[in-house]
């Protein structure tokens, strides 16, 4: 990874906390794969100088933990970088990235890995931009506030059309367009990416069907803002004992095949043992989640 600092999500349900709620933090820590601290969004203005101090006297595991900061033009953001840097934490998010220089800026000052939240019309343009920057390890993109800064009013269909292109639930052309170019650019330069969140808390299908799409994708994690989602993330993003089968013969033969070959009648060539390991790398972060943590 190019560039890039080796931090690397350790399983795919990534958890948003509010960063003015400490009694909260190992909660969400037990549950979710990653916690996300967030100092922007969840925080209301008024109160960020006490969520700053409850996040540089937290204790969370460095490796499951990601700290959200303001977007850089906000008078929140140079009090948000003091507050991360006095943490052992390693990773940044930084939200409403807009340009590779906003990003090798903050992975400069911190040190840390940015992942890049892209959910501005200039950002989902720069897309490749950002993710091609020094310091970014991985992309994440988001809706609402995309549409919000486009003046629009909602990402999602609300009404289903009988024998339509509409599906209530399903995203307006606009953020699809973002979630592919998010994922495009992610993978052009080596950066992992993470999926945007599933604001319906009650829609379970539609969170597992997304979640789903994304790994098919190649989203290495999907962002949740309540911890019921958690669960169906995990399941979505782990293969199935039969992918996990075929894998593991895919990648015996390998040792023994060089170039193109044929197992059980099938064509294996460089993709097909790629999606292989994918699928062992998803099968292992599905094995680590599952055991407990102190």
């Amino acid at each position: 990874m190019s560039g890039a600092p080796a931090w690397v999500p350790p399983g795919p349900a990534l958890l948003f906390c509010p960063a003015d709620r400490p009694e909260r933090y190992a909660k969400a820590a037990a549950r979710a794969d990653v916690v996300i601290v967030d100092l922007e969004d969840a925080v209301a203005p008024a109160k960020r100088a006490a969520a700053r101090d409850a996040l540089r006297s937290s204790e969370l595991d460095p490796e499951r933990t990601i700290v959200r900061v303001n977007p850089v033009d906000t008078s929140d953001h140079a009090a948000d970088l003091e507050a991360f840097t006095a943490t052992g934490y390693r990773c940044v998010m930084l939200a409403k990235a807009e340009s590779a220089a906003q990003v090798t800026d903050l992975y400069s000052a911190t040190g840390a890995a940015v992942l890049a939240l892209v959910e501005t019309p200039l950002g989902v343009v720069r897309a490749e931009e950002i993710a091609s920057a020094p310091g970014c390890a991985g992309l994440m993109w988001g809706a609402e506030d995309l549409l919000a800064a486009m003046g629009g009013s909602t990402s999602r269909f609300s009404v289903a059309e009988e024998g339509g292109p509409r599906v209530a639930g399903e995203y307006r052309d606009v953020p699809r367009h973002a979630r592919t170019r998010v994922a495009l650019a992610a993978a052009a330069f080596g950066r992992w990416a993470v999926d945007s969140v599933h604001l319906d808390i009650a829609d379970v299908d539609g969170q597992r069907a997304e979640a789903l799409d994304a790994v098919a994708q190649g989203y290495v994690g999907t962002a949740c803002i309540h911890p019921s989602q958690v669960a169906v993330v995990r399941e979505a993003y782990a293969p199935d004992d039969d992918e996990v089968a075929w894998a593991r013969k895919v990648l015996a033969a390998a040792e023994h095949n060089q170039g193109v070959f044929q197992l059980d009648g099938r064509m294996v060539d460089g993709p097909v043992f790629r999606q292989a390991e994918s699928t062992m790398r998803r099968a292992a972060a599905a094995t680590e989640v599952t055991t407990p943590r102190a």
